[in-house]
């Protein structure tokens, strides 16, 4: 009974965070939702200001105690550790939920960019962020990283197995696909207005800080990991010209002795 009990709450999880992940799509993009980021009444700069940052803030210290692994351990002794991703992203979705429903619009534009080729880039790059997020999650292991695969294991009756480290093809590039796509999709956009850049500086700060938590937990999982960090980029890929080859003899350096 529990194993269906633990599917039943994953796949709940799993269909609530894809709700959310659709509607944080409409929200930030201000379209096709009851409430935006830029929509309703403006209030109080300072009330507004203060109301945002706390929210934003409730998310960050949510998203991020609960991926330690300290907290894994404690919270694992009142849930099946099989549960225990889907309850990390139950409680991600229900931060995101309560974000959605209280923000509160700043007002006021900083940049407009009027030019059609300039709104159709701007537009691509929204779009290419979401996408570049979602195609990043199934590179990496979808399932896993929204807890399906758990639960799955689970109710089969499989012991739970951790992912072994690889670099896919993304993961070669730039060490934070993922958070590259966040950034494209929170920056890109024709119209910035104060409240979208509140929420654009406020959420590039705290990916700039979770990755350093990030790296350092995954240091400590995977010794290979501080290779691969030395080897490839954070989030701005680096073109490294490969060495020329060539069959003929090398030539000698005047340092070499004879």
């Amino acid at each position: 009974m529990g194993r269906i009990i633990t599917l039943i709450y994953g796949v709940c999880s799993y269909a609530v965070f894809f709700l959310t992940f659709l509607y944080a799509i409409g929200f930030l993009g201000n379209i096709l939702v009851p409430k935006s980021l830029d929509s309703g009444l403006t209030g109080p700069l300072g009330t507004a200001l203060l109301l945002d940052m706390g929210l934003l803030a409730l998310f960050a210290v949510q998203h991020s105690v609960m991926a330690r692994p300290a907290f894994k351990r404690i919270l694992t002794r009142v849930v099946s550790p099989a549960a225990e991703r889907s309850t990390y992203v139950m409680a991600s979705s229900l931060a995101l939920i309560l974000l959605f429903w209280q923000w509160h619009p700043l007002g006021g534009t900083v940049w407009e960019v009027e030019h059609p080729v300039g709104r159709a880039l701007l537009y691509g790059g929204f779009g290419v962020g979401w996408t570049l997020v979602l195609v990043t999650t199934f590179v990496i292991n979808h399932f896993d990283l929204f807890g399906l695969r758990q639960t799955w294991r689970r109710f089969r009756g499989l012991p739970q197995e951790p992912l072994a480290f690889v670099t896919p093809i993304l993961y070669r590039i730039v060490r934070h696909p993922l958070y590259v796509g966040w950034l494209l999709a929170f920056w890109s956009t024709p119209t910035m207005t104060l409240t979208h850049l509140l929420f654009a500086a406020v959420t590039t700060a705290y990916i700039l800080l979770a990755i350093q938590l990030e790296e350092r937990d995954l240091m400590e999982a995977h010794p290979e990991y501080a290779v691969y960090r030395r080897r490839v980029p954070m989030l701005i890929p680096v073109w490294r010209p490969r060495p020329i080859r060539t069959d003929a003899a090398p030539r000698r350096s005047v340092a070499e002795p004879s």
